[in-house]
């Protein structure tokens, strides 16, 4: 879709990223670090300065308690710390649990590793998962339940009992808990809770995140696992072979973001409000019903009210119809479940206000079909 985007001209609101720089106090870290010839491979499992800034934030944020030096890795962004440690816990035939639409790289990586990919549906427009529906997936069969939350594709932030739910669940059959957490600081009216903070949880939990995200800095692929030495330990074993290690310069940098008062991370979340409330407008001023997200880059909306019943084909026409770039909802989840989901389209809010701004009026195009 981004390669429309660039054929077309039209608004990309497909891929999420954001189109403005990150903190100038980050940039300029980046930058002194090159010039001090912070240029070549960092230590293996990150540099020492991120790895304490690291630890520092999870007990800055969460009261967690994590060793630098064996209970943090540093990885090429949340990715691929997703990706290590998928490949490192499961083997050929070991079910991995996740909520559905999810993150797309999920069912690749699963398929990659031999694993069995079983799914939770979260339906539009409030992305409640049925407790039921939970528990039956979750067997003695699960090696790992993998945990989106804030969730990507839609905006959702999970609830408590959920959580509680998913670590008791892990616990009665011995399975991993591995979260994706890289929207944490990006929430709207609700506190991120992380699920290694909940009693029983720790022991059992990769904890993943990412500085792309909440410093503008998506470029930059950095990223990290905390966790308890053993599983982090394991997951190194697999990452030292995928990139061994990445951007010496940028580890400072992100450093420094970690470090930040708290007004520039609650400034971060509510500028990116904002942008949410303004595209969820237009969208519902074109005629789309929307499904206004509690965190993250992303709003969902039904095309049904306007006469698509499929969102891929309504996607293809957009950049002609409208001159704006979104995804099919269809694109995160199984083929044999995209019936559920064809009507629904992605879009991305982490833009500048004045692209939102016409966005939101080209969509209006839409209500004239």
């Amino acid at each position: 879709m981004s390669a429309l985007a660039t054929r077309t001209g039209a608004l990309n609101l497909g891929q999420g990223f954001p189109d403005e720089d990150g903190p100038a106090a980050v940039l300029d870290a980046a930058r002194d670090a090159i010039a001090a010839g912070v240029n070549q491979y960092p230590p293996g499992i990150g540099a020492p300065v991120l790895r304490a800034a690291i630890a520092d934030h999870q007990r800055r944020w969460y009261g967690l308690d994590v060793d630098p030096d064996r209970e943090v890795l540093v990885t090429a962004g949340a990715t691929e710390a997703l990706a290590a440690t998928i490949l490192a816990l499961v083997d050929t035939g070991d079910e991995v649990v996740t909520f559905e639409p999810w993150y797309d790289a999920y069912g690749a990586l699963v398929a990659r590793a031999g694993g069995v990919h079983r799914t939770v549906p979260l339906r539009f427009p409030d992305w409640r998962p049925d407790h039921d529906a939970l528990r039956a997936a979750v067997t003695d069969r699960t090696r790992v339940i993998l945990v989106n939350s804030p969730h990507n594709p839609t905006g959702a932030v999970l609830d408590a009992d959920t959580l509680a739910l998913v670590v008791e669940l892990a616990a009665r059959h011995d399975a991993i808990i591995v979260t994706d957490e890289v929207y944490e600081h990006l929430t709207f009216g609700v506190r991120h809770t992380p699920i290694a903070t909940l009693p029983g949880a720790w022991e059992r939990t990769v904890s993943i995140s990412s500085g792309g995200k909440t410093f503008s800095t998506t470029g930059w692929k950095i990223g990290w696992v905390t966790g308890p030495a053993a599983l982090v330990t394991s997951v190194l074993a697999v990452k030292q072979y995928l990139t061994y290690v990445n951007g010496a310069p940028f580890q400072p940098a992100i450093a420094v973001g970690l470090g930040l008062p708290d007004a520039f991370f609650a400034d971060t979340a509510s500028a990116l409000r904002a942008k949410r409330d303004v595209l969820a407008a237009g969208l519902e001023a074109a005629g789309f019903a929307v499904s206004l997200p509690g965190a993250g880059y992303f709003v969902v909306a039904d095309a049904a009210p306007l006469g698509y019943a499929d969102g891929t084909e309504l996607c293809r026409e957009l950049p002609d119809r409208a001159g704006v770039v979104g995804v099919p909802v269809t694109a995160f989840v199984h083929p044999d479940r995209r019936a559920a989901y064809a009507s629904l389209v992605r879009f991305a809010f982490c833009k500048r206000r004045e692209v939102l701004d016409e966005a939101a009026e080209r969509l209006t195009r839409l209500a004239a079909r």
